[in-house]
């Protein structure tokens, strides 16, 4: 069951005011889904213990399009799922593939408001009970560099299908987000910010007496356009055989630039790996988390495992310093919906970052649900959590938090009119707006200028979430009972024909 603070982006009231806009709202009523599209081939280690050594592995895509769209140059949302770099077999069976009932909801609900959204598999495994902590490391700093060696692979083969094959899906190429849920936020911020295997060089973390846990020589270039070969003589510590391949070049010679880095859950190897030149960060999480730190802190295998393995940073530590670098300029906006707010005043305006408080400190991913209780047919059911209408209640914040933000770094040209704060944002003394008693106990009345009549009136909790709603008014003064409220402090949205005024009521 889960035990958040309700977290709910509901403007179905306030958007009755404003056209529906693509890339903000959901434009589209259904959706083409092309499925199992292999986007590239790589090595897998997730057999070795058979096998002997990696094999090659076909790395495959959903392809979510909205249905009977004309646009021929869409951005593209490149999806990574959680699991914990393991395969629903190992880690407890709710998660782990790219048909994850909570991401294929996202690209859904995506490729409905317009955009081309893929949902990637990755390449898995890695070690989490070792009981040598070095091993622990050292198999998943690999397990996350071969997951942004895939994401990038995954960005040039949209790349290529432009150049080379009529561009079918449909996409403008320069205009690409990567996104990750859980695990997959660990990817695509190390995408972000991993420009050269270098930077994970970091002595007494990826750095042993032995040598660096990454090498290029082996693993192949934080592209994965190089070879990367296990040499004649072997590697001491190591369990790959001689001349084990661990990385295949994929679309050489295109670029895998891309735009705008998405994290829902997930966390940052190392802060240091950040610089001005990486593309802007959104970071979505819980601030108790007890799996992925929301500042800096361990990163721990779940339970039953619960074993510590390494130093990372949360999006509350990743984001304010991609701020301070200066690498959340296009999406450092004068947002004044109540979902930008929310997330103003719970980051201490942090642009890009998103907190969610929670009462429960063992929930640490509110939006994930699972189709079934049992989705991946295992043996034994894991009893997963189907609360589905929970989940939903947070992937509406999420994509409300997203949109507008994604619009500014892709350049979408979308009209923000509802979002930003423009010539509409008018001063309380303007139209005369008087609100009392406040603090209140039963009511609150509203009153302004006779030529200032009120039309509508949304109230918004301190999370965000639309509390009231009292539509034409059309009046100069409108008393507004309690009811139900909580007591706490609320913004009152008072709407105008030619603006608004947004006000804080507190009930006793």
């Amino acid at each position: 069951m889960k035990k958040l603070l309700p977290i709910i982006a509901m403007f179905l009231a306030v958007s009755t005011t404003f056209a529906q806009v693509r890339y903000l709202d959901e434009t589209f009523t259904s959706v083409k889904v092309t499925n199992d599209v292999t986007y590239g081939v790589n090595a897998t280690i997730l057999l070795l213990g058979s096998a002997g050594q990696a094999v090659p592995q076909p790395l495959q895509m959903d392809i979510y399009e909205p249905e009977g769209d004309t646009e021929t140059a869409r951005p593209v949302v490149i999806m990574f799922h959680t699991g914990n770099f393991l395969p629903p077999q190992v880690n407890g069976g709710c998660t782990g593939t790219r048909k994850d009932a909570d991401l294929v909801e996202m690209a859904q609900r995506l490729a409905r408001m317009g955009y081309v959204a893929v949902c990637a598999s990755y390449r898995l495994g890695w070690d989490p009970v070792n009981t040598n902590p070095d091993v622990r490391v050292y198999t998943l700093i690999n397990a996350a560099y071969r997951g942004v060696q895939d994401s990038r692979t995954a960005i040039r083969f949209f790349k290529k299908s432009v150049a080379e094959n009529n561009n079918p899906y449909g996409i403008d190429p320069n205009k690409i987000a990567l996104w990750g849920n859980g695990t997959g936020g660990y990817i695509t911020f190390a995408s972000n910010t991993l420009d050269t295997i270098t930077d994970t060089w970091i002595p007494g973390k990826f750095v042993t007496a032995a040598g660096p846990m990454v090498i290029e020589q082996f693993n192949g270039n934080v592209q994965g356009t190089t070879v990367g070969v296990i040499p004649p003589t072997g590697v001491p510590g190591l369990p790959f055989p001689p001349n084990d391949t661990l990385c295949y070049p994929n679309h050489v010679g295109y670029t895998d630039n891309f735009q705008l880095s998405v994290s829902i859950g997930g966390a940052l190897g190392d802060s240091s790996w950040i610089d001005p030149s990486d593309p802007p960060m959104i970071g979505m999480q819980v601030t108790t988390d007890p799996f992925a730190p929301y500042e800096n802190g361990i990163v721990l295998v779940p339970p039953p495992v619960n074993l510590p393995v390494v130093d990372v940073s949360g999006s509350g530590v990743a984001v304010p310093i991609a701020f301070s670098e200066g690498v959340q300029g296009p999406i450092d906006h004068p947002f004044i919906d109540p979902v930008s707010m929310q997330a103003m005043s719970a980051s201490g305006g942090i642009p890009g970052l998103y907190p969610f408080f929670s009462s429960d400190p063992t929930e640490g991913s509110p939006w994930n649900y699972a189709g079934s209780l049992n989705p991946y047919n295992l043996m034994t059911s894991p009893n997963c959590d189907t609360n589905s209408v929970g989940a939903k209640v947070f992937i509406d914040t999420i994509m409300h938090y997203f949109a507008p933000r994604a619009c500014l770094a892709l350049d979408l040209g979308c009209n923000l009119d509802g979002y930003s704060a423009t010539n509409d944002v008018l001063d309380a003394a303007q139209v005369g707006l008087l609100i009392s008693p406040n603090p209140a106990s039963e009511f609150v009345r509203f009153k302004t200028e006779t030529e200032f009549p009120i039309e509508h009136i949304y109230v918004y909790d301190a999370t965000g979430r639309l509390v009231k709603a009292h539509t034409n008014v059309d009046s100069n003064q409108f008393t507004m009972q309690r009811n139900s409220l909580v007591p706490g402090n609320y913004f009152a949205k008072v709407m105008f024909k030619n603006g608004f005024v947004t006000k804080q009521v507190m009930f006793n």
